[in-house]
């Protein structure tokens, strides 16, 4: 079957309206003919004014005890937060700092946005900064970094003694169950009983939105996270952005079921979208791992939604858990338009098994797209908002400014924009090195033109500069561009894979098969990468020797982030013996010598 041949089902799209400016230098300025529109940066008046406007509709719903999904309607959701709102403005001084950990939850949703429109800044961390053990370091880092008076912690055990070993004495502990604990500990339902402010809409009216709301962390993969501060200006542009460029493909009353954790940036998006939008967001409490992902197709077969977001590692499983259920597979394209992915590059293989399901299904193509961004440019800011069969990154959303200065064959990404942060929290040395002369932000990431002549065909990533390493004879490996190619090679066969490594005489691999992956899965990569090998032309891009890993990623080494991305240098560093066998003379044992 050639999907190519199939017509896309009906979504709306944003127009491509493309500027294009070409510099002497060989750099090229895109952006947007089309203007930003940002119907209100406050965002809890906006959020109440949508509320208004409908509030049966169902907000936000949820796995309770019995199984069943638990719903609040948006009438119900906005009392709770004004009434926690209004207990924070009772407790927290102005412009003092709540600290959240946890996973995503009806409570989290509730003191996110009471946060927001107490004018409290919010510091959202993610359960795996209190389950990492050891030290505590991240969770210290940031504490020390933020300085937060106040701290809510879901009641998991080990979350809860993280908190109380770093956590300063008086900082107060917000939960949704007792806690016990030598310190003041507050019971959620307090924030929830508590009187609504006679004044809170005139509270809300005089909020500053060019100051900081949220400190969002980023990934940490290179360290110990940097502090991001994002004011609600930011988060309502970046919301307009994503709305202008594919909001029409959610419909007038879209429904959502999305894992994606709010303390990053792109989870964060999606609570927003929804609130501000009048959607109806289903928590999915699956993850793209194996073991996991299952909470997620029975959650998937329970809802039919028109847009669904993922990360490639969780397409990749999408796909095979639909080739094996044909109940899922009709009850998810039965509405489906549009499919986002970000984080990183879509495998082409997989991009066309979601599409040949999809044709069979329904007898169209749905509009497999991407968003590209990071933390400090709020989320994504290009989509790849027109009909295409190319896997990449887009083009910029209005308002967005992205410059492309020539690297290695390559261009180096840089954006500007309402969306993109004014710097890093209390570190000026990194907010200067971040940002270049013109005030464009060097994302450190690496693109091309699908067609350098029809740049609105969009761009393609190519890699990631802390991506890059060299092999001990001075060969520069392009890593991230390298992996893309290598899990295209190798899927189905292989979950994701691991490059090896700086400083060394060859390149090598580690790789997790997937789940149900065939008996002879080491033989057949065995000869994918033989394949792979004789088509190229240099040592970076051989493959010598491979090892599968049979144990997990793991979180609690920062091998995997909650997003579902692996962490390459940690994954080297936490199994330096299985890298030392792969180099080894003779190979250790398990090593495929290719």
């Amino acid at each position: 079957m050639d999907v190519r041949t199939y017509p896309f089902r009906a979504a709306e799209f944003m127009p491509v309206d493309l500027s294009v400016e070409r510099e002497l230098d060989g750099s090229i300025r895109l952006r947007s003919r089309l203007s930003l529109h940002i119907p209100d940066a406050n965002i809890p008046r906006a959020i109440r004014a949508r509320a208004a406007r409908h509030p049966e509709r169902l907000a936000l719903a949820w796995r309770g005890a019995e199984d069943g999904w638990v719903r609040r309607d948006f009438s119900t959701l906005i009392h709770e937060i004004a009434a926690a709102a209004s207990w924070l403005s009772a407790h927290v001084p102005a412009g003092g700092t709540l600290l959240t950990m946890g996973v995503n939850t009806h409570a989290m949703a509730v003191i996110t946005y009471a946060a927001f429109t107490a004018g409290v800044r919010l510091c959202t961390v993610g359960a795996g900064y209190g389950l990492a053990g050891g030290n505590l370091a991240r969770l210290r880092h940031v504490f020390a970094k933020t300085g937060p008076c106040l701290a809510y912690v879901d009641p998991h055990p080990a979350l809860v003694a993280a908190m109380d070993a770093v956590a300063p004495a008086g900082v107060p502990v917000i939960s949704t169950a007792p806690l016990t604990l030598p310190r003041p500990c507050i019971g959620f339902d307090a924030l929830l009983s508590h009187p609504v402010a006679p004044d809170l809409d005139a509270r809300i009216a005089a909020l500053d939105v060019t100051a900081p709301a949220c400190l969002m962390l980023t990934s940490g993969s290179t360290g110990l996270p940097k502090v991001v501060p994002l004011s609600l200006t930011n988060l309502a542009a970046s919301t307009a952005q994503g709305m202008a460029t594919a909001g029409g493909a959610l419909g007038p009353e879209g429904e959502i079921v999305d894992w994606l954790p709010w303390h990053h940036a792109a989870g964060a998006s999606v609570l927003r979208i929804a609130l501000l939008e009048g959607y109806s967001l289903y928590i999915d409490n699956g993850k793209p791992m194996p073991g996991l992902f299952a909470e997620t197709v029975r959650n998937l077969r329970d809802v039919s939604v028109g847009y669904y977001n993922n990360v490639p590692a969780g397409y990749a499983l999408l796909a095979d858990a639909l080739e094996q259920d044909p109940v899922l597979r009709r009850t998810f394209y039965s509405r489906m338009r549009m499919m986002l992915y970000g984080g990183a590059g879509l495998a082409q293989p997989v991009y066309d098994r979601l599409q040949r399901m999809a044709i069979e299904e329904t007898g169209h193509r749905v509009h497999i797209t991407s968003g590209y961004g990071m933390t400090e440019s709020t989320t994504g800011c290009l989509v790849t908002h027109f009909p295409t069969d190319k896997v990449g990154i887009g083009l910029p959303a209005p308002g967005v400014e992205v410059k492309l200065v020539p690297y290695d064959g390559r261009y180096e990404v840089r954006l500007r924009g309402p969306n993109v942060m004014a710097g890093y929290l209390d570190d000026a040395e990194r907010t200067a090195a971040a940002f270049d002369e013109e005030g464009y932000y060097r994302t450190g990431d690496l693109a091309n033109f699908h067609e350098e002549e029809r740049p609105e065909r969009g761009l393609a990533f190519s890699g990631r500069l802390a991506e890059e390493f060299k092999l001990d004879n001075g060969t520069w490996v392009q890593g991230g561009h390298l992996r893309e190619r290598l899990i295209v090679a190798l899927a189905p066969l292989v979950l994701d894979i691991v490059l090896t490594d700086d400083n060394r005489p060859w390149l090598g691999l580690l790789y997790w098969p997937r789940p149900g992956a065939p008996a002879d899965v080491q033989a057949q990569v065995a000869d994918r990468l033989r394949a792979f090998n004789a088509a190229q032309t240099g040592a970076a891009s051989i493959i010598r020797r491979a090892v599968m890993l049979t144990i997990p990623p793991n979180p609690d080494w920062h091998e995997l982030s909650d997003k579902g991305t692996i962490n390459r240098r940690a994954v080297i560093d936490h199994r330096s013996d299985t890298v030392d066998a792969l180099y080894a003379e003779p190979p250790g044992p398990g090593v495929l010598v290719v």
